[in-house]
């Protein structure tokens, strides 16, 4: 039981990737990459392999998904010692409860589909294996950038998403994302993207190579191994800095909704927002209380009024009161309650954003609600602040394959002192200067991702 809460404990520290081979020597390819976690197939892991794992320090995880003998696979996993059971996929309620009473104290990770997350779950992990491979969208054979409803580029991402989930639940979340079929060999630089998406955000992606890369990995390819390293050098650079996981969404900005009116959806109203390099934060219905205001000035609610209590109603009431904004979509306006099964809106859905977005324009044009970013098309950031709120911390997530050049941030308020972080890169002290409501600063480049500390 000691050990059962032991492991409990430490959970959330768990860097987690897929792996395919059972070969116990594998384990050591892991050594410097940050990854301490490892998700193999429930019914194929060895004593020696876990034996390995053990030696090498590394939690084994094994994974079961919906099949015939998904109970037994869980049970023959549990019986040679692995660390916890991971269910990838939908189960039928009575196949989940049968499985948990197999693993006993086992811990059961859920990664489902988006819309199978249990909002309310305690478990010190969740998430799904539902994410969004995250890139610009390029259409006619590479030829056209895709636009969304503000003409700016859209970017695949899954930013707004994870912002609504940290918002729902408290716990850490895990994100798994497969590298697309066309991509025969995924540029390291794109791994580095997909980890960049999920730490900003507030979580970790589960570690996927593709087919290619992980075969002549596997097989002890020398480029192969070097980018390997190159990849763990992305993970390295978020989990390192372990003080940043305390920091916590900041805007003056929010969008209020729950998981039927969007917030399990990629490319809603927080991804636009983001896209137009607007900070703001997510405020679930369930979680809405005088406290989840504070700090608030501006706040776009999609939730249907029927859907608060009383107590919530009050809120909203003594909100608009002091004197925040309070924004409503038209009274027959509704998104996303119709979307089984889909991880981004439908046509029917985006002309429906279309129809708030003139409304949004209104309330953000020209204001800085956390920060704002310049010469930064492609680039999303994302504000977060420390728990005392004296510092701030801006990543800056480069989703377009090419450096961006000559960036400007400018965060909300008056501060003092910026340091510049990137990958592979010596931390770098930023001149400050002020302008209208705010703190500016200068990138000169930025390759995949940078991160700002400001104070």
């Amino acid at each position: 039981m000691i050990l059962a809460l032991l492991m409990l404990a430490g959970m959330p520290d768990w860097v987690p990737a897929h792996w395919t081979s059972s070969d116990p020597k594998s384990l050591e390819l892991l050594q410097g990459t940050g990854v301490n976690c490892v998700l193999a197939p429930a019914d194929s892991v060895t004593a020696r392999f876990l034996q390995s794992a053990r030696e090498h320090e590394i939690v084994a995880v094994g994974v079961v998904k919906p099949n015939p003998r998904a109970v037994e696979e869980a049970s023959f996993a549990v019986k040679l010692g692995v660390n916890a059971l991971a269910l990838e996929g939908d189960f039928d309620a009575a196949s989940e409860e049968s499985i948990r009473e197999v693993a006993g104290a086992v811990p059961v990770i859920e990664l489902p589909s988006r819309q199978h997350i249990r909002l309310d779950s305690r478990d010190p992990i969740a998430g799904t294996m539902q994410g969004l491979w995250p890139g610009i969208i390029i259409e006619n054979g590479g030829s056209k950038v895709m636009a969304g409803p503000s003409s700016a580029p859209w970017i695949n991402t899954n930013t707004g998403f994870l912002h609504f989930l940290r918002a729902a639940m408290n716990c850490a979340l895990w994100l798994g994302a497969t590298p697309p079929p066309e991509d025969t060999v995924t540029p390291v630089e794109r791994y580095g993207i997909v980890i960049s998406d999920a730490y900003a955000a507030g979580a970790r992606w589960i570690v996927t190579l593709d087919d290619d890369l992980n075969a002549r990995l596997l097989r002890g390819d020398p480029k192969a191994r070097g980018d390997w390293q190159r990849i763990g050098g992305y993970i390295q650079y978020f989990e390192r800095r372990r003080e940043w996981r305390e920091y916590r969404p900041f805007s003056r900005m929010a969008v209020m909704q729950d998981g039927n009116s969007g917030g399990l959806l990629s490319a809603g109203l927080l991804d636009l927002m983001f896209a137009q390099h607007i900070a703001a934060r997510s405020i679930p219905g369930r979680r809405l209380q005088d406290d989840a205001l504070d700090g608030i000035k501006t706040v776009i609610n999609v939730e249907p009024p029927s859907e608060f209590s009383v107590p919530q109603q009050q809120a909203l009431a003594r909100f608009a009161e002091s004197g925040g904004v309070l924004l409503n979509p038209p009274a027959d306006w509704r998104f996303g309650e119709d979307t089984p099964g889909r991880i981004s809106p439908n046509r029917k859905q985006l002309e429906r954003i279309q129809d708030i977005w003139e409304i949004l324009y209104n309330a953000t044009a020209r204001k800085n609600f956390g920060a704002r970013s310049f010469n930064t098309a492609g680039i999303l950031f994302n504000v977060l602040a420390s728990p005392d709120g004296r510092r701030l911390l801006i990543h800056l997530v480069n989703y377009t394959g090419f450096p961006g050049e000559s960036i400007t941030v400018q965060a909300l308020g008056a501060w003092k002192r910026a340091r510049l972080f990137q990958p592979g890169a010596a931390e770098k002290e930023l001149s400050v200067y002020p302008v209208k409501d705010g703190t500016g600063m200068d990138i000169e480049k930025l390759d995949v991702v940078a991160s700002l500390t400001i104070e």
